[in-house]
């Protein structure tokens, strides 16, 4: 295959980054050049909610001096996002406007958990994940708005948390408080104790870690030693280097490690995170991998255009992820099992009817994963509430449309669609009609289950001649409360495909 060039642009809370890829078959991702520029966008949002002007026109100065780097190399394909200060920023569609204004690039601001699953997909691409995470391992990914603590446990993925407790946020909250070395240490020792003791608390009393991998903006200096960067401490070395570090003031430190004071402080902070971490379990060993989030986006770019094969299924991590949630408000995993077999024939059975996706095919399994998530705070509205908890609930590798798009499906389920606004934030025609698609067989396929009772064995589903989704299944059992059900929510279904569902019954196999 030709060799392609690719430019990932990452802009980050604290800094701006341009990296160049070569990417092909043969040599797979090389780095070609790395280019980096020092702009506090995240001290504005997350001090004042918004980013100044002066920044911004900084921030578009840079990203123009990154399209004159990308002619030079002759990039074939470019992908820039930006994350956490714009995100948050109440400014962030007059920021992005202003952008493609002055430079031509088009900037995607990222939900937290897509920034986070692309940087596990370079730790994938580059197999440090398979490495370690058949034993407990967290994934300690530290960057200056929040810390993401992912638990694999047997090479699955089993939680995924964020918390606001990144470098730069820290800085901002505690540096103005106290001049004092010592007692600046003693902050944000207070300040994160409380999170990750109680991360602690509620998702490690089953697991036991036997790996952190550190992933972060500042993890790399800490890991830089005697001009070489080391790939994996113990826990004793960990803290040795540890200890070392953190009697020094900010130009001490920066002295000794070659960097800015200002990198000095945000990497105490950093670090100080992943001691908490470690102390907090029985972690042997803590791995520095180097990876960020342009390494995600090219790990992303080669997997989607097929460049490279690897041998993960980040869908299957995102499904149990969903599993993980619905678990925790005790949805009845068998009806749960049963639903998604069912969802998904009549997915694959109207490919050619629905137009949709395989994205969209994961989309409908999570709906059915948390479709009664909700009865665990309401049983007479568990449509509502099940919105609720999955709008205030990240899903790992989902961007934030999508959970929008997942949350209204499950919502109406029970909720009538044409008596409520679907609501999608900046939604189109086009998500308002995904959504009447996936809610049509979602309603459909629980109806079969209606009874909680998996009376049906085998089921099938096939599209005929005569404009039907004939599903055949097989029960000896009772099945009318199901049949009435399912004649109940067809009207829908023939409303959003016209096409009519229809059940059948055989008695024997």
């Amino acid at each position: 295959m030709v060799c392609k060039t690719l430019a990932a642009i990452d802009v980050g809370s604290y800094e701006l980054q341009l990296k160049i890829f070569e990417v092909s078959q043969k040599k797979g991702i090389v780095m070609v050049n790395h280019v980096r520029k020092v702009i506090e966008l995240g001290r504005d949002t997350y001090v004042y909610g918004r980013v100044d002007f002066r920044h911004i026109d900084m921030l578009c100065e840079t990203l123009f001096d990154f399209t004159r780097i990308m002619r030079e190399y002759r990039v074939d394909d470019y992908i820039a996002y930006a994350t956490s200060s714009i995100r948050e920023a109440e400014n962030r569609e007059i920021i992005i406007d202003r952008i493609k204004v002055k430079t031509g690039l088009d900037v995607s601001v990222i939900s937290n958990s897509q920034q986070r699953f692309l940087v596990y997909k370079a730790l994938a691409v580059k197999q440090e994940v398979s490495k370690v995470a058949n034993e407990g391992t967290a994934i300690v990914d530290v960057g200056a708005g929040s810390l993401q603590i992912s638990l694999f446990n047997e090479g699955v993925l089993i939680t995924t948390q964020n918390i606001k407790l990144g470098s730069l946020r820290i800085r901002e909250l505690l540096y103005k408080l106290s001049d004092d070395r010592q007692h600046f240490n003693l902050l944000i020792d207070e300040l994160i104790n409380n999170d990750i003791a109680t991360f602690k608390k509620m998702y490690l009393k089953d697991i036991v870690i036997k790996n952190i991998i550190a992933i972060g903006d500042y993890v790399d200096y800490f890991a830089y030693k005697n001009g070489k960067f080391i790939d994996y401490m113990t826990r004793e070395q960990f803290n040795i280097r540890f200890d070392a570090l953190l009697g020094k003031d900010a130009y001490k430190l920066s002295k000794k490690m070659d960097i800015t004071e200002e990198e000095a402080l945000l990497m105490m902070p950093c670090i100080k995170v992943y001691k908490h971490v470690l102390d907090e379990t029985d972690a042997e060993n803590i791995w520095f991998p180097r990876v960020d989030l342009c390494d995600g986006i090219a790990a992303e770019y080669v997997v989607e255009n097929k460049i490279i094969k690897i041998n993960h299924d980040f869908d299957r991590d995102i499904i149990n992820a969903a599993k993980v949630i619905s678990k925790k408000y005790k949805a009845n995993i068998t009806h749960i099992n049963t639903l998604e077999g069912n969802v998904l024939m009549i997915f694959d059975a109207m490919k050619k009817i629905h137009g949709l996706s395989d994205r969209e095919r994961t989309l409908i399994q999570i709906c059915a994963i948390l479709h009664d998530c909700g009865k665990f705070i309401t049983i007479s509205h568990p449509g509502e509430a099940s919105y609720n908890i999955i709008m205030s609930t990240e899903i790992i590798g989902l961007s934030h449309k999508e959970r929008e798009i997942v949350a209204n499906v499950v919502k109406f389920n029970t909720v009538d669609y044409f008596d409520e606004r679907v609501n999608i934030h900046h939604g189109n025609q086009k998500d308002y009609l995904l959504v009447a698609k996936l809610v049509a067989i979602l309603r459909v396929a629980n109806a079969m289950d209606r009874s909680h009772l998996q009376k049906f064995k085998n089921s099938k589903a096939v599209i005929k001649d005569d404009n039907t989704l004939v599903i055949t299944t097989y029960c000896r059992e009772d099945i009318t409360l199901e049949r009435g059900l399912f004649n109940s929510k067809a009207d829908f279904f023939e409303e959003v495909y016209g096409i009519k569902p229809v059940l059948r019954q055989k008695k024997e196999v």
